[in-house]
């Protein structure tokens, strides 16, 4: 990063991955930090995640999840979930940032398992878990997430770290993608370019999707 902020510099790093779906963190409305950019939408200071698609996508829950922030960084954390209309047809995905203390990890990761998310989309409907888990494969968090999701990295021909955070010195994976057994992923990798150093702090996990040959269903790439 330059910390210099620039809403164009980001759009720019997304326009350049051509993805059809993309999860986003920290956006911020009316924030010192942003120099009171609006980020979001019209209101006081705000700040959360967001989901944008090619896709027409409807929205199917967005909450404010458990556990105390630690005193250094009081966020409140939060998760959207929505559905997206894609090729391979419809396709959960759920976005979060979880918070920096690790018990809030943990019950932030046992909500989004838990009846009211993930475990209430059936089996057989492709659903995807991404975002900013400030959590290494070795945590409480990512372990509870990965005994009912499956982490991509595990997945792809070749197993490695993908590590994103931070730019300067890409030393740790705390941004993932999990999906279910109705989703396979066929390529994977960190997109690391000069501009993407430079427009945030993490580089962008990106993995391109398939249904999984065993589902009820075959469909192109995503």
């Amino acid at each position: 990063m330059d910390a210099q902020r620039s809403e164009d510099r980001i759009a720019e790093v997304i326009a350049s991955m051509s993805a059809d779906i993309v999860g986003l963190q920290e956006l911020d409305l009316g924030r010192p930090r942003s120099s009171h950019a609006d980020q979001m939408r019209s209101g006081e200071e705000q700040y959360g995640n967001a989901i944008v698609s090619r896709f027409p996508i409807e929205l199917k829950r967005a909450a404010e999840m458990p556990g105390t922030p630690p005193w250094y960084c009081r966020e409140q954390r939060i998760a959207i979930w929505t559905e997206a209309q894609t090729d391979l047809g419809p396709v959960h995905i759920i976005n979060s940032h979880f918070g920096l203390g690790r018990s809030e990890r943990r019950l932030q990761a046992q909500l989004l398992v838990g009846p009211d998310w993930i475990g209430s989309v059936p089996a057989d409907a492709p659903a995807i878990l991404l975002g900013d888990f400030n959590s290494v494969r070795t945590s409480r968090a990512y372990r509870l997430i990965s005994s009912h999701l499956r982490d991509v990295r595990t997945l792809v021909r070749q197993p490695r770290a993908f590590r994103t955070f931070p730019t300067r010195l890409p030393s740790i994976a705390v941004d993932h993608i999990f999906v279910n057994a109705a989703l396979s992923p066929i390529r994977l990798n960190v997109h690391r370019t000069p501009l993407a150093r430079q427009a945030s702090d993490h580089f962008p996990l990106v993995c391109e999707l398939t249904l999984t040959s065993n589902s009820s269903s075959a469909g192109s790439p995503m």
